[in-house]
């Protein structure tokens, strides 16, 4: 069966569809086959983002790996069972349509509370949820008690995670591997940043999470999405001369990859 990877939290804006497409991007490039879907139905980054690829790659006459992305399938709502989600099922045919042939199979999730997250939440084997390094995104896990700066207790999405896994568990599949991604980290050891650290690191024993560096601001991922590229596209593209920039955003993308601790993945790039 196909490994899956869920990329998800309960906010835009942090960093799930850059998160997506190069950690899928990544995956072929070793040899894997990934299959890719996107659950957010209005907004589809991760959908766009690949068939941005697609139109440039068709444009300019190249080949590049990519990973095999779907749209969710049309369900008859005739022939479904008494009480059966029409949603259910239209990610479990997604799903099981990849399974045939992937490896991995990558899921972006909304930035809101959806019935679709909820169940792809529940099928994840790897769990990566991108956060800006802030107290505001820090919310979506737990509450801080202003007064003091600790952890009094779980929040809404850190709710729905374990709700996940108490189905899983019910269901005698292993566990999910959580790992949080600090997206965004400011270069200097900033006081709030090291306060962040420090309630992200509480709250990782308490609810059963990794912590694990993500991307940092930078210009690059701006500019490669409206052609679907990635980090490790550019030398493919001629751009053998990477800034100081680029080559710090690839070893962050490695270490990703690494952290991530993904069965038969090899880090090789």
């Amino acid at each position: 069966m196909a490994h899956i990877i869920i990329v998800g939290n309960e906010k835009g804006g942090s960093g799930k569809s850059t998160t997506c497409m190069h950690v899928s991007t990544a995956l072929v490039r070793m040899g894997f086959r990934v299959g890719a879907l996107d659950l957010d139905l209005r907004q589809r980054s991760f959908g766009r983002y690949i068939e941005n690829r697609m139109t440039f790659l068709a444009r300019e006459g190249l080949a590049l790996p990519t990973p095999n992305y779907r749209l969710l399938p049309e369900v008859d709502a005739v022939r479904l069972e008494p009480g059966q989600d029409p949603l259910d099922q239209q990610l479990a045919t997604a799903v099981a349509t990849l399974e045939a042939d992937s490896d991995f199979i990558v899921i972006d999730c909304p930035g809101s509370h959806t019935k679709l997250s909820q169940m792809a939440h529940s099928l994840a084997d790897t769990l990566i949820t991108p956060l800006n390094d802030s107290f505001i995104d820090f919310d979506l896990l737990a509450r801080i008690d202003p007064e003091t700066g600790r952890v009094s207790g779980p929040s809404i999405y850190a709710e729905m995670v374990w709700a996940a896994r108490q189905l899983r568990a019910r269901a005698g599949l292993k566990p999910i591997d959580w790992i949080v991604l600090r997206n965004r980290l400011g270069a200097q050891q900033m006081h709030n940043k090291k306060k962040v650290g420090a309630a992200l690191e509480e709250l990782s024993r308490r609810i059963g999470f990794r912590v694990a560096p993500g991307f940092s601001e930078r210009v690059i991922f701006r500019e490669l999405f409206p052609r679907g590229l990635t980090l490790l596209d550019l030398r493919d593209l001629g751009v053998e001369s990477l800034n100081m920039s680029n080559i710090a955003a690839r070893q962050e993308l490695r270490d990703l990859m690494q952290e991530l601790r993904l069965p038969g993945v090899t880090v090789q790039f």
